[in-house]
């Protein structure tokens, strides 16, 4: 379905799980896909590799404290959800750098990453990022350019969905 979008350009992070996701679609179009570090999950610190009901017993009130902040660090050494943020709206800035006027651009990443990222480039404030709910893996969410003088620069079209948008007669552009 995203082949129908007919992107130009695909960028993913260089973890193995978004790569694996991003080549056949490449391979589809004809397309390279470029990794960018940016794009990576949310490094945990200590607690990579423990599963939620671990970091629960390890680390109960620390995780909810990050549950509750995006301004609280994952651990003691990991990445706030501003941080990554940041990290990944950059990355999909110097994407869109090789995407010209009426081209679609293709992000692959990771959950936490691509709703943080997406708050971050749809302005939101951080703690309104939770509305937008976790995204389901192969799922994909579609930004579009805002033409309209008025307003944010982005609009969110659909958010992880399996299907792509449809025009609807009540647009307000």
């Amino acid at each position: 379905m995203l082949a129908t979008l007919q992107p130009t350009v695909i960028v993913a992070s260089d973890l193995s799980r978004a790569m694996n996701t991003a080549k056949p679609l490449a391979r589809i179009l004809g397309l390279d896909v470029t990794t960018d570090v940016g794009l990576r999950e949310t490094f945990a610190g200590e607690w990579e590799g423990l599963t939620r009901p671990e970091m629960e017993q390890g680390y109960g009130t620390m995780l909810a404290q990050w549950s509750a902040s995006a301004e609280m660090p994952a651990g003691v050494s990991g990445e706030t959800r501003l941080e990554v943020a940041q990290r990944v709206a950059a990355a999909v800035q110097r994407a869109l750098e090789r995407v010209g006027p009426g081209e679609a651009l293709v992000v692959v990443t990771h959950g936490g990453a691509a709703r943080a990222g997406i708050g971050e480039i749809l302005g939101l404030p951080p703690e309104h990022w939770g509305v937008l709910g976790v995204l389901t893996n192969c799922s994909w969410s579609v930004l579009v350019e805002n033409v309209s003088a008025f307003g944010p620069r982005w609009r969110l079209q659909e958010y992880n969905a399996g299907t792509l948008p449809e025009s609807a007669l009540a647009d307000d552009r």
